[in-house]
């Protein structure tokens, strides 16, 4: 039984597809350090800064029929929403023989959440008095599962292509949480910037990281 599922993973499609993995590599140094340089720059603060204000929601925040729309957005970020997501894709890649891209999403997404929950406290960036906000936990989410779905998706394209499809589906999906995020009064467009990058750094690195072992 173990020697087929080591069978099975040598022989599945890559996480990180050949065409991306420099690409994509130095994206991860990028996000790093823009994750270490906003952490720095937010640091104990619980005021938006500059860049955070205009963007803001007023004090009734989204309007309805909007509101209900964020609220569905953000529920896919909720441990519960993000559980039910996992699953699904964990199932497809599992019936498409796409075990490295399972174990991805699994490892992939956890690593960010938990970087992020990590990093909350160490920063002590608080909004609405008390609640911790940087970087944003939904936002990394769901742009680490984004990454790991334009990853297949990329995986046939030449490399311009492949960067441009991959980067523009985390962004679409990375923007969308963020605008929720900020909308409900969750967190500050700052905070959601900190969490794509945290996504951006990490995932990258991990689909390596599970190529590497599978094909060992």
């Amino acid at each position: 039984m173990k020697e087929a599922v080591r069978d099975r993973l040598k022989t599945s499609p890559r996480a990180l597809p050949i065409v991306l993995r420099t690409p994509s590599l130095v994206l991860a140094a990028l996000g790093f350090l823009a994750l270490i340089a906003l952490g720095l720059r937010f640091a104990g603060h619980s005021v938006p800064s500059a860049f955070d204000a205009p963007l803001l929601p007023g004090p009734d925040l989204v309007p309805d029929p909007w509101w209900y729309f964020a609220t569905a957005i953000d529920f896919c970020g909720e441990p519960l929403g993000a559980l039910l997501i996992l699953v699904l894709v964990i199932g497809g890649c599992l019936l498409t023989h796409r075990l490295r891209t399972a174990a991805l999403a699994v490892v992939g997404c956890g690593l960010t959440v938990a970087v992020t929950s990590v990093l909350k406290p160490l920063t002590g960036r608080t909004i609405h008095g008390s609640y911790l906000s940087f970087p944003s936990g939904h936002t990394a989410f769901a742009t680490a599962l984004a990454l790991t779905g334009a990853y297949v998706l990329a995986g046939r394209s030449g490399r311009v292509a492949a960067v441009a499809r991959t980067l523009g589906f985390a962004l679409v999906c990375g923007i969308l949480m963020a605008w929720a995020e900020v909308g409900l009064g969750a967190h500050y467009p700052t905070d959601t910037i900190g969490g794509f990058a945290a996504a951006l750094a990490i995932v990258p690195v991990t689909a390596c990281w599970i190529d590497r072992i599978a094909a060992r």
